[in-house]
């Protein structure tokens, strides 16, 4: 393992620091390549974003996504995130663009007044439905994209690291369920499988570095054994693959 250059080039290569909610290092160079969605959340907000008068955006990381839509912003959008080193990008980001960035701690008690949005978005951002309805107007719309708790475990596997059992239940019925029992009304609501697909093993470890929920306190060192193990499954097929989990809900406040 520790004479195998290339391994060793991959490993450091993939071990560095992580912030905002941009893959393009190992996406745009094709290293890490993922199976299309039969939905596209980005195409569901947009036209809802251009007929809101309120926004806020739950969970924005550095802003990135958010910021694509600038062309269709209303007057009064905000934005949430919760992890401390995205706060400066994301207010570098979108406070010239006019949206207040504001950060959170608890997911129940959000800085907000009730009722104050008529949509709310939120992109693989945790969420308690109780707050959600709260701060949210009548027939105001709430869009969502979530990662199961099934979300690549074959990682995991692999790692030998047991999935979160927090999350392990995760799923599109159990997230209605709660919408439901918290005054919303589901208009819409998906969920797939498609793969997400890793072609070398440096890849891999910039995705866990990004990720820190997949495989608490991950560090390469600590896996290197498993990780020269899936090294060796990639130069034998070309890939590795591993399965996605995602759902979508589109819900009305009533």
């Amino acid at each position: 393992m520790l004479t195998d250059k290339h391994f060793l080039t991959y490993i450091r290569d993939g071990n560095r620091n992580f912030t905002g909610w941009d893959f393009s290092t190992i996406t745009e160079t094709g290293r890490m390549q993922h199976q299309l969605l039969s939905w596209s959340y980005g195409s569901q907000v947009m036209p809802l974003v251009q007929n809101a008068a309120s926004l806020l955006d739950m969970g924005t990381g550095g802003g990135e996504f958010l910021s694509e839509f600038k062309a269709f912003f209303p007057k009064s959008v905000y934005a949430t995130e919760g992890y401390k080193p995205n706060i400066p990008i994301a207010k570098q980001r979108l406070e010239p663009l006019g949206v207040k960035v504001v950060q959170v701690e608890e997911d129940t008690r959000l800085p907000f007044e009730d009722s104050c949005f008529d949509l709310i978005i939120n992109r693989h951002e945790s969420y308690s439905p109780q707050e959600v309805k709260r701060i949210i107007s009548d027939q105001g719309l709430f869009i969502t994209q979530q990662s199961g708790g099934t979300d690549c475990r074959q990682i995991n596997e692999k790692l030998g690291v047991p999935l979160n059992e927090e999350f392990a239940h995760w799923n599109l019925n159990v997230a209605m369920e709660e919408l439901k029992e918290n005054g919303f009304r589901v208009t819409e609501g998906r969920e797939e499988y498609p793969v997400q697909r890793f072609y070398d093993i440096g890849a891999l470890v910039y995705y866990l570095k990004a990720i820190p929920w997949q495989v608490p306190g991950f560090e390469p060192e600590l896996y290197l054994d498993k990780l020269y193990e899936i090294h060796g499954i990639i130069q034998k097929q070309g890939y590795f693959d591993v399965y996605q989990h995602r759902f979508i809900i589109k819900a009305e406040a009533i």
